[in-house]
């Protein structure tokens, strides 16, 4: 049962608290009468379990200037593609690297701003609570600042504009953990679907800015390497910024397996039976990738294999003392990678698979909950997850002679975040597919209860897909 005072939100506000300029802006905006979020943006003084009480009602409206975020708004984002980052990236020179820099500063605070009145458009109840609030708060500060950026025309100006996106990075690694228990809270008030969509579309927005926001750093950080040369061609063997140009599905795969079956090793103890990971089918198979991208679906996918057959062994011993191997398929067509995962650790339950993709519902919400609570920041790679102390290094050397190169610049992005290995926040499935749909890929599970499981995770072998952001219709139905 809610408070009172939330449920008679509409009555206890005045005019007097309104701001009319926001009143008047996102009537015209939705064509709709506009929820109370958007119209009024109290003072939060989060308290108990993030609901809303009276104090909040009548607390000091926080001004902000509405027209520069509708005139934002009414931009549209400008997708991109892998082989768009690729092509620009391989001759780079000063006229390319501030004209990168030109696109990221007007494109960051226009994707910003469509999920900031996307978070406008929430019920009330749902975006004062404590965590949602926090994230409309960093939202609402990084689209100001990076709105107020001037043209970028120097090396210099470069520079300034690169800490700036390096801070913001950094101060928005508590995000994902913030979203999530956001949502858990708010269930119940408003529907499944509909806070799985809204997560699903900010998250989607999220990994777009970071995309772009990241490969502009890296561009910049090669740039000003002193083995440089503007102009020159990289070897296709290189990254270009984040994008690895050749990605080996066998090396990524072996590779996150062996940091999998580290980590169940810190969880289940040194002496347990670890299944093993088999590679088989084309293992040539390369493509262009974001590499932390794959390596996190993959090792999610493992994480979940190993770990599903440990435990349905213990229950269920065979007469070999050794668990059953987890099965990796690799499959090259003409447009597209496949990697199928198998296992045999007994399948999913019937209780949970329909809520396998969600954020917001399933089993275990108190568990999750606490969990997440000791997660404050977050990236969303593998190599966050830490084995007695250590981060898992093994996952980022696939260079080959460029390894090196590429841990120290990975290394720079994870060692802000860190979490256990045993941790299970509940979150791992839904997001990985967030990050496969993100290059127009897939995600499929097919579960046989009683047997195992068989994971499908297609990807878009050319690179020539733009990347998929959140059109407005999606947002509507919220």
């Amino acid at each position: 049962m809610l408070p009172s005072a939330v449920q008679n939100a509409t009555k206890i506000l005045r005019p007097s608290t309104w701001s009319p300029a926001r009143l008047s802006v996102s009537s015209t905006v939705t064509g709709r009468t506009p929820p109370l979020c958007a119209i009024y943006r109290p003072r939060i003084d989060p308290i108990g379990e993030g609901i809303a009480d009276r104090r909040w009602l009548h607390s000091t409206a926080k001004w902000r200037p509405v027209q520069a975020l509708d005139e934002w708004v009414a931009k549209e984002a400008r997708p991109i593609s892998l082989r768009q980052l690729m092509v620009f990236g391989r001759s780079l020179t000063e006229e390319r690297l501030i004209s990168s820099a030109n696109y990221v500063r007007t494109e960051l605070p226009t994707r910003i701003a469509h999920r900031i009145r996307d978070m406008q458009r929430l019920p009330y109840v749902v975006v004062t609570n404590r965590h949602m609030s926090e994230v409309y708060e960093l939202y609402y500060t990084a689209f100001d600042t990076f709105r107020r950026v001037k043209e970028i025309k120097t090396l210099e100006d470069n520079d300034k504009f690169c800490s700036i996106i390096a801070g913001m990075l950094r101060a928005h690694l508590t995000v994902i953990p913030k979203l999530a228990m956001g949502i858990l809270e708010c269930n119940g008030l408003m529907s499944a679907a509909d806070l799985d969509r809204f997560m699903n579309t900010i998250l989607r927005s999220r990994i777009s800015r970071r995309v772009i926001a990241e490969q502009h750093l890296a561009l910049t950080e090669t740039f000003n390497s002193d083995w440089f040369s503007p102009g020159a061609k990289l070897s296709e063997s290189e990254f270009i910024g984040e994008v690895f140009l050749k990605c080996v599905a066998r090396d990524v795969v072996e590779s996150c397996g062996r940091a999998v079956q580290d980590l169940a090793r810190s969880a289940y103890g040194p002496d347990a039976a670890i299944p093993e990971i088999r590679v088989d089918g084309h293992l040539g198979a390369t493509f262009p990738y974001i590499l932390t991208h794959l390596q996190y679906i993959v090792g999610e996918l493992l994480r979940n294999s190993v770990q599903a057959v440990i435990e349905n062994h213990r229950k269920n011993p065979t007469t070999d003392k050794k668990p059953p191997p987890i099965e990796v398929t690799l499959c090259e067509a003409q447009q597209h990678v496949i990697i199928r995962i198998s296992d045999r650790g007994g399948g999913i339950s019937r209780d949970t698979l329909p809520y396998l993709w969600s954020f917001g519902k399933g089993p275990s919400t108190d568990q999750r909950l606490e969990n997440l609570g000791q997660v404050p920041l977050m990236a969303a790679t593998l190599q966050e997850l830490r084995v007695d102390g250590n981060l898992q290094n093994d996952v980022v050397g696939h260079g080959g002679s460029h390894g090196s190169r590429y841990d120290e610049h990975n290394g720079s992005l994870t060692s802000l975040s860190t979490r256990p290995p045993n941790l299970r926040l509940g979150i791992s499935l839904p997001l990985s597919r967030v990050y496969a749909e993100y290059w127009a890929g897939s995600l499929e599970l097919h579960s046989l209860e009683g047997y195992g499981v068989d994971a499908f995770l297609q990807i878009s072998k050319l690179g020539n897909k733009n990347e998929q952001l959140a059109t407005r219709a999606a947002m509507d139905a919220v």
